[in-house]
């Protein structure tokens, strides 16, 4: 039978993050401290291959090689995602030790950078400082971290995240960003509780035109901002992680249904191996995202 692909709050991993913190919270200790990746998981043995420009399929999952005048996968797949890892260098010792601490993202598939850091002192001209991730490290904890312990004067931890955009290639320009947001987990009264807050950027009216993937309206090349979280209670187990979202796209199946002149108000004139093009449930935008690993707040 069919895949039933409908997304559910299971499937959220802010959902076991929540759970960790509430364990942690009853019987001392967290056994969901997971930090963030992205990754592909295809059969074609090519990682990293997640560009929506440039979908292959999956291999096994999709349609063979050779294979003309249809999409080559299930319309509800995606080309994948990416993991980012801080590390001193490029060597197993240093990869794996990022993997260790969780300092750590994952993106949709595109390649913006970020970083994010947590503390309780971080000054509000962070941003325009040229040291960031030295101040970051300095004063606080990288993603994947614990916060230590608040200082006297400190009433709420300070957030510290910085985004750049994927410059991307000449033939395929990186997409500017819409905005960054931290997303809040925490126990109150022995119940989970989340929140998403805005704090870089926001609505700025970018579009793209489905029919034609063109694309409209201003973004960013970079966004920055410190934050401090407005609800905090130092008695509640916390999480806090960054989300940046870029400007909206076109799918990688919507792409090649305008590469292929599909006409759906004449499904006649359709290629079988296209209809899907046309289907009710076809999500024809994206729009890519990064995911920090969380920084975590115990009392």
């Amino acid at each position: 039978g069919a895949l039933d692909l409908t997304p559910t709050r299971k499937g959220m991993v802010r959902e076991a993050l929540k759970k960790g913190i509430a364990l942690e919270a009853s019987v001392g200790t967290n056994p969901l401290k997971y930090g963030i990746i992205g990754s592909t998981d295809t059969h074609l043995g090519t990682p990293g291959l997640a560009a929506e420009d440039d979908s292959k399929g999956h291999g096994g999952a999709g349609i063979r090689a050779g294979v003309g005048n249809v999409l080559p996968d299930n319309i509800e797949f995606n080309p994948g995602g990416l993991a980012v890892l801080w590390a001193e260098e490029n060597t197993r010792d240093a990869l794996f030790a990022a993997m260790q601490r969780r300092e750590a993202y994952g993106t949709s598939g595109t390649r913006p950078t970020l970083r994010f850091f947590g503390g309780w002192d971080y000054p509000d001209a962070m941003c325009e400082d040229e040291a960031f991730a030295e101040k970051g490290y300095a004063g606080g904890v990288p993603m994947g971290g614990d916060l230590p312990a608040a200082s006297a004067e400190a009433d709420a931890p300070r957030l510290a995240v910085w985004a750049l955009q994927d410059p991307g290639t000449d033939d395929a320009p990186g997409t500017p960003l819409q905005r960054i947001q931290i997303v809040k987990g925490w126990v109150e009264e022995g119940a989970t509780r989340e929140k998403v807050f805005d704090v870089a950027g926001g609505d700025n009216g970018a579009s793209v035109d489905p029919a034609t993937c063109e694309r409209a309206g201003e973004g960013a090349s970079q966004l920055c901002a410190v934050w401090s979280d407005p609800e905090f209670d130092a008695d509640d187990h916390a999480f806090y992680y960054a989300r940046v979202l870029e400007n909206p796209t076109c799918r990688w199946s919507q792409q090649l249904c305008v590469a292929a002149q599909v006409d759906c108000s004449d499904l006649r004139s359709v290629p079988d191996g296209f209809r899907p093009c046309c289907a009710e449930d076809h999500v024809r935008t994206i729009q890519e995202r990064a995911w920090s690993s969380p920084i975590w707040y115990a009392p």
